[in-house]
């Protein structure tokens, strides 16, 4: 399994994930010919995208949504919950709505992670094929027990870690939006992260990678620190940028 970062942040977010049977675009955050260009560069074609997946219908994870499916006539799988928003952005017959929470597609197995962030029906993901399981979640303010129980001791997993609280705190954001990023439905803490994960990783993890850092209230070397001494440093711990690509193998 391969995963190619284009672009991780509030300005926007898109990952490619190559199984051993099908190439997977994670939300579609940038514009068509920025990830067109992303792509062509790693030697891929937008064109052999098999399907998309949506975290969630916010700007920064959909802004380009609209024109591939439009130009490339790409499916997109949602859970059912988010079809009355994504059907704003493209033409319903490209919108797939899942009404259980798997897909099983060849050897590919995907679970939505319902997370609790201001938009409807967000998820994440928990991706699995024959030889590699990933776990993919942003924009959350927590992860809930039954989210948990799922998504032990995986191969590779990207996880939010968005702020810093004492930064977020002494930043400039205004204080309501100051709330909702340390709201239930806001965004992951490098220290909530760090603790998640050493809740769940485990022998069979080979990578972290931290995304959707904020700009303004984190930074990478603060995240990685915080999140690589919470787990004692006994996995690898990377961060995804928002501008600069990142791809990782396991």
């Amino acid at each position: 399994m391969k995963v190619l970062i284009l672009g991780s942040g509030s300005k926007g977010n898109s990952t490619l994930l190559i199984t051993n049977t099908k190439k997977i675009l994670i939300d579609v955050g940038f514009s068509f010919t920025k990830t067109k260009m992303i792509l062509d560069k790693y030697g891929y074609k937008i064109a052999s995208i098999d399907f998309i997946l949506l975290t969630h219908n916010h700007k920064d994870h959909t802004s380009g949504l609209a024109s591939l499916v439009k130009k490339e006539k790409k499916f997109v799988y949602i859970p059912k919950g988010m079809f009355k928003e994504i059907k704003k952005i493209v033409d319903p017959d490209y919108i797939i709505p899942v009404f259980e929470d798997e897909i099983l597609l060849d050897d590919l197995h995907i679970r939505f992670l319902y997370t609790s962030h201001d938009a409807e029906s967000s998820v994440g993901f928990l991706i699995e094929d024959d030889t590699s399981s990933l776990v993919y979640m942003t924009d959350t303010g927590y992860i809930s027990k039954k989210n948990l129980k799922y998504m032990h001791n995986k191969n590779l997993y990207i996880l939010e870690s968005n702020h810093d609280p004492t930064m977020l705190m002494e930043g400039p954001y205004p204080y309501i939006l100051k709330q909702r990023i340390l709201s239930d439905t806001g965004h992951l803490s490098n220290e909530m992260t760090g603790n998640y994960l050493k809740e769940l990783i485990g022998d069979n993890t080979k990578q972290i990678v931290l995304a959707h850092l904020s700009e303004t209230n984190n930074n990478e070397e603060l995240a990685i620190q915080t999140v690589s001494g919470i787990i004692e440093n006994k996995v690898s711990v990377v961060s995804a940028r928002q501008e600069e690509e990142l791809e990782v193998t396991v």
